[in-house]
């Protein structure tokens, strides 16, 4: 299912008025914690089933958060679900608070980045494996015990990850079989794999806005109930 026309114009329209009012109230002052950071980025689904939303991106100024940003978004074809509670393979996205270790694209970084940023080569894969000690971790080249069928070669992707943010789900201590490659990045054709993504024009801006100095993060959820992003 993709955002309609109607939901696409108002959420552009929002995009184009940074600092104005919060698209959806209780963001992020709300949340029951910001990764202790001094930038945030939010992204909500109206419930577990919806593989469309928003992406806002916040500063905190003065004691307050204040909206930079924002966007439509895509979330997983089988919706969300609790992160702690997620199966590889499952189309999903892991609702929960987590880092963004770097940035890295398919081009180069765009004008304004600070964050590291990896440039993607030929050679670039996301490993995937389950089996492998490379799983959940960029590997260039790809090593024998990771297999290429279970894998991302990332170049492939020249579309969606033309620009994309690790999203720091699962990546310190992996678990195997929780589910690994999962992206801030530009849209593809549909929903994703268990990514977010909005359009490369939003990817863009929010590139050229993160500061690692700031320790950015982004809090992904739902309007409501088991999943609601303010719980995290």
């Amino acid at each position: 299912m993709r955002l309609g026309a109607a939901a696409l114009a108002s959420a552009s329209l929002l995009a184009l008025a940074p600092g104005g009012p919060p698209p959806l109230a209780g963001l992020p002052a709300g949340l029951a914690d910001t990764g202790g950071g001094t930038q945030l980025i939010t992204a909500e689904a109206p419930r577990e089933n919806a593989t469309a939303g928003t992406l806002t991106w916040w500063d905190l100024r003065g004691g307050h958060w204040v909206r930079a940003g924002s966007a439509p978004a895509r979330f997983g074809a089988r919706g969300l679900v609790e992160g702690g509670a997620r199966l590889q393979g499952t189309n999903t996205t892991p609702t929960g608070l987590y880092e963004l270790p770097y940035a890295f694209g398919t081009g180069a970084a765009p004008d304004g980045t600070s964050m590291p940023y990896r440039r993607v080569s030929q050679d670039s894969w996301w490993c995937q494996d389950n089996a492998s000690r490379s799983y959940n971790r960029w590997t260039e080249p790809r090593p024998g015990d990771c297999r290429a069928e279970e894998s991302e070669h990332l170049i492939t992707y020249e579309k969606q990850y033309a620009y994309a943010f690790v999203i720091g789900f699962n990546y310190d201590r992996p678990v195997r079989g929780r589910g690994a490659g999962i992206f801030l990045h530009v849209n593809g054709s549909g929903p994703t794999a268990g990514c977010v993504s909005v359009p490369a024009g939003a990817m863009r801006r929010i590139l050229a806005w993160a500061e690692p100095a700031r320790r950015p993060h982004i809090a992904i959820g739902t309007a409501k109930g088991a999943t609601a992003v303010t719980r995290y």
